[in-house]
């Protein structure tokens, strides 16, 4: 056989793996139908639906349209901006459920496909590659991301929140719109992980201080003087009466630098450290006053 014909062998193969990979995956999608235009959802567990946070833009009146056309009612249980993640109550339990993967499994050049549901098209699916890899990251709003993972392929208006599927046709997370036009993924470890909170409680618990911040470069002299191991702190500009920050004595103008020991230098670094965790204990908190480090203590409230 010439090399030419091995290749279009080859070529019709994953062809053909590819498309049953839409088939098998593609029952498990859901157009999801609370904005003006639909997105998609996955049914990750039996009666809940997976989605991006982002499409939902109305909290009741909610539908989702299924592979065999049927559109039917949804209730919402629980979003997490923060991550993204949106949670909805399905009634229907005899839609099949996706099979969930890792994506931990994926490196740069795999193979994935984006796979979702328009309520007037029906079933999309766009091939691309990871184009990009890393380790967790935190969203504009604090949020936990287990691992980064930017995607180099179509990405349709109705796709968003849909499946992101490796090339054995598991779902490792649902695809998201990035900055400047790019392609992210929700991996599934932090989908897991936000659902149980959601449906446990509705909503994601969150560490309070009750302090407005801004990050600060300090002074060579003052970073000396007191052995400070960062550059910069973290302000605080403002502090809510009663709040766990007011009753732990925190001033205004106080510098934030370690919480719990743990070096603090912008506001992300105090969001990362208040996770669902550190509700109710007590932290100790590190501050530059008047020139001198003040050490407080101070019970995280709950936001």
């Amino acid at each position: 056989m010439s090399s030419s014909s091995n290749t279009e062998s080859n070529l019709a193969a994953l062809s053909q793996n590819l498309a049953e990979i839409v088939d098998r995956v593609g029952p498990s999608i859901v157009g999801v139908n609370a904005r003006r235009f639909s997105s998609s959802g996955i049914h990750w567990r039996s009666g809940i639906i997976v989605t991006s946070n982002e499409t939902i833009r109305r909290e009741e009146d909610i539908t989702v349209t299924l592979s065999d056309n049927r559109t039917i009612p949804v209730t919402l249980i629980g979003r997490d901006p923060s991550t993204d993640v949106a949670v909805l109550k399905l009634t229907d339990t005899e839609l099949p459920v996706a099979e969930i993967g890792d994506a931990n499994s994926l490196k740069v050049g795999h193979l994935v496909m984006a796979i979702g549901r328009g309520k007037e098209r029906g079933l999309s699916a766009s091939l691309g590659v990871v184009s990009n890899a890393g380790g967790a990251w935190r969203s504009m709003l604090g949020g936990g991301i287990d691992r980064f993972l930017r995607l180099d392929l179509n990405l349709y208006p109705s796709s968003v929140g849909g499946a992101i599927v490796d090339a054995t046709g598991r779902v490792v997370g649902f695809s998201t719109s990035g900055p400047r036009g790019t392609v992210l993924t929700i991996p599934a470890s932090t989908v897991n992980r936000v659902l149980d909170q959601l449906v446990q409680k509705g909503r994601i618990s969150r560490g309070y201080l009750g302090v407005g911040m801004q990050s600060v470069f300090l002074q060579e002299a003052l970073i000396n003087k007191l052995s400070i191991s960062s550059s910069h702190g973290v302000m605080v500009v403002s502090v809510e009466p009663q709040s766990p920050a007011d009753r732990g004595g925190i001033l205004l103008g106080d510098i934030l630098v370690t919480l719990n020991d743990t070096p603090v230098q912008d506001t992300r670094d105090v969001q990362a450290f208040l996770a669902s965790q550190i509700v109710g204990q007590t932290v100790k908190v590190k501050a530059i006053r008047g020139g001198e480090l003040v050490e407080l203590s101070i019970v995280i409230g709950e936001r």
